[in-house]
């Protein structure tokens, strides 16, 4: 007897145990329920329910998004090279190849670059079904980005759309020859002197400026890419100019600033020069660039816009011995704001071609060697680097 007992009240201290366990506590039904109290315990001992969010139902083949990443501008077989500190400006474009509108999430890979490089990297677009969207997408490797291969990934995605994605967008960052940036701010006397010639890139630029008073900003950039592919200068350079005062009788800012395209070394014969002596400068903004390879080879251009009072020359030529003589003169004396912008081009066919204009687009001559006149060793190494040029042109 004694052992039945025992046994029945084993399953009866069980089956108590088995109501405690389904949580028939004062808990029940609140928005309590889950807390952790002394005494219960979830079935199975599986933890807290868990919440989930509706899933949202895609019925059937609701298509794709594709991707394409173009460069902006006109489809040239070098136009993927770039500098430290020069932007690519790409399009992206997403078509939607399904049936229903789509929110569109597109996003970036930096892949071998820097993020930083990016003007964006993840943007949401709404989509229409059979619609393609655009967007614009800065690429600027920084100063100190080293030369060399670059690529990038784009891709877009979406609900009940199959992703798509442009894999490996590549570029390439060529390296300065050379590189020379001033920036100075402040008040007292100032003078710089800079002179470049390279007969690589048939470029010689020399500035030389002085200025007593007060400046809030003066910058002075030049950058040299001796075989400069695509879209790249092969000589750039940039002033800036903010807020120029002379504090007292004396004071100016003068100086000279002169570049010149030698078409003798394979340039486009162009020269400009500057000459000004002013009390005050507003402002000044400054560029010029030459491309003797690339894309836009056989082309030089220079921009300026000025507010300033007292003198200011601008004198800008291109000769080409038998085939071009341009020349413009400017002289202002008092207080103006100027807008000048000057593009030299050389659309000579190279040498050795017979042809001219649109004729030459189907033909393809080797320049002619320049003829050596020489009977000296130093004249004869400056026919071989002449030579070269015209074959590099």
């Amino acid at each position: 007897m004694k052992k039945w007992f025992i046994i029945l009240i084993l399953i009866v201290y069980q089956a108590s145990a088995t109501v405690e366990d389904v949580g028939t506590g004062p808990n029940v039904g609140t928005s309590n329920v889950g807390t952790s109290d002394a005494g219960s315990t979830w079935p199975g001992s599986i933890g807290p329910p868990t919440m989930s969010l509706p899933s949202v139902s895609c019925q059937g083949n609701q298509g794709w998004l594709e991707v394409e990443v173009t460069l902006t501008g006109p489809a040239l077989e070098d136009s993927a090279y770039t500098t430290p500190g020069k932007a690519s400006d790409y399009t992206i474009s997403v078509r939607n190849k399904g049936s229903s509108d789509v929110d569109a999430t597109i996003s970036v890979d930096p892949e071998t670059c820097n993020l930083e490089w990016f003007s964006w990297t993840t943007k949401t677009v709404k989509i229409p079904a059979g619609v393609s969207r655009s967007e614009p997408l800065q690429v600027e490797p920084d100063l100190s980005a080293l030369a060399g291969d670059y690529s990038f990934t784009v891709e877009a995605s979406g609900q009940c759309v199959n992703s798509g994605k442009c894999k490996d967008v590549q570029f390439t960052v060529q390296g300065f020859d050379y590189a020379s940036e001033t920036s100075i701010s402040g008040s007292g006397q100032f003078r710089i002197n800079k002179d470049v010639s390279s007969m690589d890139s048939g470029i010689k630029s020399n500035k030389d400026i002085t200025f007593s008073g007060s400046v809030d900003a003066l910058v002075k950039n030049e950058y040299l890419v001796d075989k400069a592919k695509g879209r790249n200068s092969n000589f750039e350079e940039q002033d800036a100019v903010d807020n120029y005062n002379a504090l007292k009788p004396g004071d100016a800012l003068f100086g000279t600033e002169a570049f010149k395209s030698s078409a003798v070394f394979g340039g486009v014969g162009a020269k400009v020069q500057e000459s000004y002596n002013l009390q005050q400068m507003e402002f000044k903004k400054q560029d010029f660039n030459l491309y003797q390879t690339g894309s836009l080879k056989k082309m030089a251009e220079f921009k300026t816009a000025d507010n300033f009072t007292g003198f200011y020359l601008l004198d800008a030529k291109q000769v080409i011995p038998g085939f071009k003589n341009l020349k413009e003169h400017e002289e202002y004396m008092g207080s103006f704001e100027i807008n000048r912008r000057i593009l030299f081009q050389d659309n000579r066919p190279t040498f050795g071609s017979p042809c001219f204009g649109g004729l030459c687009d189907n033909f393809k001559a080797q320049p002619a060697p320049v003829s050596n006149p020489c009977s000296s060793g130093s004249c004869n190494d400056f026919m071989k680097r002449l030579d070269a040029f015209s074959k590099s042109a």
